[in-house]
């Protein structure tokens, strides 16, 4: 190529020096020097120093056009060398950047190549010239195309890789893109007929074998072909649904991002509810109304029931696609029912019913962690001496490619009762299934152990018993790995998938495999063991399992299926079910309580914890007058015995003023340290929630309504309990009482004479409690005798014998001490003995001490009286004179003590304690109203029942119809 390129230069350059002017050129001599090349050689031409000769002109036409021709070729033949380099460098470029297909050459089954040899496309097309809907098939030429091309592409070191690199060169920029979609539509379409008709071929081959052995004439060689077009269909099937996975998975992604994109609001629209979570409120709803599944509750769900560790919970977590549920080897792990509500979603999460929570379903230790709230909630709802529970929780899983459904996860019926579990756990399992299958619209999944004898199996039976037509049930044979290796029939296993082993009938039956029993084993790890295990079973290669009968994919969508069929088959009758008992409840309640608003128990406790706010808050109107008067009338009746008969009494046994005010001054300061400043806070405390039952039971006139009654007085007991005193009160109130006791000054008149009326009141009520309580000991007198028809008894005689002996010797001794001699004793015994009245000394003292003391009080009575003018003395501190009012000194500085301890509880209690008491009844309130049980207790009646009813029914029927719109809009 260079070597003609260069010749053609040279012509070119000949033909042009012989055609060009001789008058315009000017020949250089040899001996001249050559000038570098530089931009300025563009300028115009100068005339040059050099010596130039002239040639004559000649004029050749013919050379001329030669040379145009010649200039022509040369442009077009450098063109095209230049650019078929430039195509193939380009075409190496894009070969070493596409992608090695080789690995994937799996994925297009083997018979997909032979395609164009087995089949006559022309045929097809002379065939379908003339039909409406050939219109609608691929264009079968250019599916042979693209199947070669893919074949070259897929064939590592093809001579035919250029050419189908450039084929798909020219076919790359098609702007529609048919060439590839009409591709993979004809081989699709290509493969599903392949299988028709290995299936077709398999019947027949079949029917040779059976009519053959009819014959008793066997041939082996139908047979092994009829097992090698079985084994080819097996393998085009797997081909075949692996191609769907991918495609499956494909769309999965696809959904994904667009469920995130929402999630993420990139539309800026609110989210609706999905379907399935709208019905999963339903019941959610239903659930908490009926709590002992009523029959009215006919909603359909998917009741999984089944044999203690048959599978039931490994099932339920293929089905969710995650191992969110607690397990044990053998034991007992679900012990109460829990609802899962599958819905698709962007992210593989978890959530219960009554949390915020959500739990990743992709990391470990959010697995973990919800297993562990699972079985902590399991529990919990168990009550003390029992196994398991009726008690729901419910629980939603949201993840990309979940079938839309409701699953309600049973305890496992078991045969026998256990050490360690309570007496009636059989018969509580067997009620709480019983209860949910009973449900007409329930779809019941059974639930067998493969790997056990069918004999063993108590679930069959019960199954049978709720559903005995079958009309609602599929039946699932788990573990069908150990089945198979176990079994020395396999044909059993093909019984019981065809329901000819039980006498239970079944819309379905399915056999699945969830594992190796490992519990640490992932879903994909179990999904991948499950599709090698049925890939390799001679279950499938021998026919006694269909493709579709296994797997839990296939499953899962089974049972989708039914659930939604049953949904829209009665959700309709249903809801009109509950809008005739919203009628019935709706005129009970016009015509019991006409006046009243419809409040159920939630709004009645808010209308009544406003009225116990409103009361505590009353607390703080209180004038501090009134609190006042309270304290200190309380606490002189907590204090008084104290003081009359510690203090008081005995230092009035003195001799002299100086030991009166010295044992005065001793006992009140051993008062005021140990017992004084906590009996004023007790006081104050008993004062503040008196006051606080006051307004509480207070009646409101016509709005009060006594159905609060009960919450009101629990809310005050509970309040009360947690209310705590400020310990640090009791510190600085006995330094405040101590130094009103120490004071002694009395500055006016009229405070000596409040004093004198304090002490005046306070011996008058001593004189009738001890004459109350000698009336006691002697019996009635004679008026109450003769008017009333009364007597005494024996022992009140001598008592009143004893009486009237010691008041003659209180006569001849007006100035006796407090204490009898002994000598006095045996003389007051001798005189009674002398009246035929037997009495030992512990009565004549016991006596005494009365008698004496009505004495001791009306003596001090009297001598209040002197000492009403006695505050002239007082002042000039009893000098020249011999009346002694001490008394009156020592009761005033007790009424001083009480005022100004009343005064600073008063203000403790208005300053601090309404306060803190109102926090505490806040708490309370909150507390309860957390506690729907607590609520329960304390709002009770029919017109609260009512109400609730009202309530629920309205919500589930609102519900069920904004459910059925979504339901028909999806149609």
């Amino acid at each position: 190529m260079k070597f003609a390129v260069r010749k053609l230069c040279l012509l070119n350059r000949a033909v042009r020096r012989l055609t060009a002017p001789r008058a315009h050129l000017r020949r250089l001599h040899w001996t001249s020097k050559p000038q570098p090349y530089s931009t300025f050689n563009r300028l115009p031409a100068r005339p040059s120093p050099l010596q130039t000769a002239n040639y004559p002109h000649r004029t050749f036409i013919l050379a001329r056009l030669a040379t145009r021709l010649l200039k022509i070729r040369y442009l077009v033949l450098g063109s095209a060398v230049g650019g078929g380099y430039t195509a193939k460098k380009t075409y190496d470029e894009w070969k070493e950047m596409l992608p090695d297909l080789t690995a994937y050459k799996w994925i297009i089954p083997d018979f997909v190549w032979k395609l164009d040899e087995n089949i006559d496309f022309e045929k097809f097309r002379k065939i379908l010239d003339g039909v409406e809907f050939a219109k609608l098939l691929p264009d079968f030429d250019k599916v042979g195309e693209s199947l070669d091309h893919l074949k070259s592409l897929l064939t590592p070191d093809s001579t035919e890789n250029s050419a189908a690199m450039k084929a798909s060169d020219s076919q790359a920029f098609d702007i529609n893109g048919k060439q590839h979609k009409k591709s993979v539509l004809g081989e699709l379409v290509l493969i599903q007929q392949q299988i028709q008709e290995h299936e077709e071929t398999t019947r027949r081959a079949a029917d040779q074998l059976n009519s053959g052995s009819s014959q008793h004439r066997p041939k082996v060689s139908d047979k092994d072909k009829a097992e090698h077009l079985q084994e080819e269909l097996l393998r085009t099937q797997l081909k075949y649904q692996r191609i769907l996975e991918r495609l499956e998975k494909e769309n999965k992604e696809l959904r994904k991002q667009v469920l995130q994109r929402d999630d993420k609001g990139i539309h800026q629209r609110k989210m609706k509810k999905s379907l399935i979570d709208l019905y999963s409120e339903v019941l959610d709803i239903l659930s908490d109304y009926d709590s002992n599944y009523n029959t009215q509750d006919h909603l359909p769900r998917v009741v999984v029931v089944g044999d203690q560790s048959a599978g039931k919970t490994s099932v339920l977590e293929m089905i969710a696609q995650a191992r969110i549920f607690p397990r044990g080897s053998g034991e007992m792990m679900t012990r109460a029912p829990v609802k899962v509500t599958l819905s698709e979603g962007p992210h593989h999460v978890a959530m219960f019913k009554d949390s915020s929570r959500e739990f990743d379903l992709t990391k470990e230790d959010d697995l973990a962690a919800l297993r562990n709230e699972i079985e902590i909630r399991m529990r919990s709802s168990v009550k003390e001496g029992q196994t398991v529970s009726p008690e729901t929780i419910s629980l939603s899983v949201k993840g990309p490619g979940l079938q839309r459904m409701v699953l309600v996860d049973l305890p496992g019926v078991i045969s026998t009762v256990t050490s360690g579990m309570a007496a009636g756990t059989k018969d509580i399992i067997f009620s709480i299934s019983k209860a949910y299958m009973q449900n007409p619209n329930a779809i019941i999944l059974c639930i067998q152990d493969g790997s056990v004898d069918a004999e063993r199996s108590i679930v069959t039976d019960l199954v049978s018993q709720m559903d005995p037509q079958g009309r609602r049930t599929i039946f699932v044979l788990t573990k069908v790995d150990l089945a198979e290796k176990n079994l020395a029939s396999p044909s059993r296993i093909q019984q019981i998938v065809e329901g000819k082993l039980f006498p239970m009938k079944a819309l379905g039956y399915f056999a699945v495999v969830t594992g190796r029993g490992n519990t640490n084993e992932g879903i994909d790890a179990i999904k991948d063991y499950e599709g090698e295990f049925f890939q390799n079973s001679k279950l499938l290669k021998t026919g006694m399992l269909k493709a579709h009968q296994v797997t839990t994919k296939n499953l899962s969508l089974a049972v989708s299926d039914c659930f939604w069929k049953m949904v829209r088959e009665s959700v309709e009758q249903q809801a009109d079910a509950f809008k005739a008992t919203r009628f019935n409840l709706e005129t009970e309640w016009k015509n019991n309580y006409p006046q009243l608003r419809e409040l159920d128990r939630n709004e009645l406790y808010e209308k009544a914890k406003n009225e116990i706010l409103d009361e505590v808050i009353s607390l703080s109107q209180v004038t501090p007058k009134h609190w006042e008067e309270i304290l200190k009338r309380k606490l002189w009746e907590r204090v008084s015995n104290h003081v009359m008969e510690n203090i008081y009494l005995p230092a009035a046994q003195s001799v002299n003023s100086g030991t009166f005010n010295t044992t005065v001054d001793i006992k009140l300061k051993q008062w005021t340290d140990k017992q004084l400043p906590h009996k004023a806070v007790e006081v104050a405390w008993e004062t503040l929630e008196d006051e606080f039952a006051r307004f509480m039971s207070e009646p409101k006139g016509k709005d009060h309504d006594n159905i609060f009654d009960k919450l009101k007085q629990a809310v005050k007991d509970e309040s009360i309990k947690r209310h705590k005193w400020n310990e640090q009160a009791e510190d600085s109130l006995r330094v405040i009482q101590h130094n009103a006791l120490e004071d002694r000054s009395i500055s006016d008149k009229q405070q000596w004479d409040a004093a004198i009326n304090f002490l005046e009141e306070t011996l008058h009520s001593r004189i009738r409690d001890t004459d109350s309580a000698i009336h006691d000991m002697v019996g009635p007198d004679w008026q109450e005798r003769w008017f009333y028809w009364k007597s005494r008894t024996p022992e009140q005689h001598v008592h009143n014998e004893t009486k009237a002996e010691l008041e003659r010797l209180i006569k001849i001794n007006e100035e006796h001490t407090a204490y009898l001699a002994n000598d006095e004793v045996t003389t007051v015994r001798k005189n009674l003995e002398a009246k035929s009245v037997n009495v030992d000394t512990i009565l004549i003292k016991d006596t005494w001490h009365q008698i004496y003391r009505r004495h001791f009080l009306k003596k001090s009575l009297n001598h209040c009286n002197l000492c009403r003018r006695g505050f002239h003395y007082y002042q000039r501190h009893f000098i020249d004179s011999e009346l002694d009012c001490n008394n009156v000194i020592l009761f005033w500085r007790i009424q001083r003590m009480l005022m100004i301890t009343a005064n600073t509880l008063r203000q403790q209690l208005t300053n601090t304690e309404v306060r803190r008491l109102e926090k505490n009844v806040k708490e309370v309130l909150e507390d309860f109203a957390e506690d729907s049980g607590k609520k329960v207790q304390l709002l009770t009646g029919r017109r609260v029942q009512l109400a609730e009813d009202l309530k629920r029914v309205r919500e589930i029927q609102e519900k069920l119809e904004v459910f059925i719109e979504a339901l028909l809009q999806e149609k």
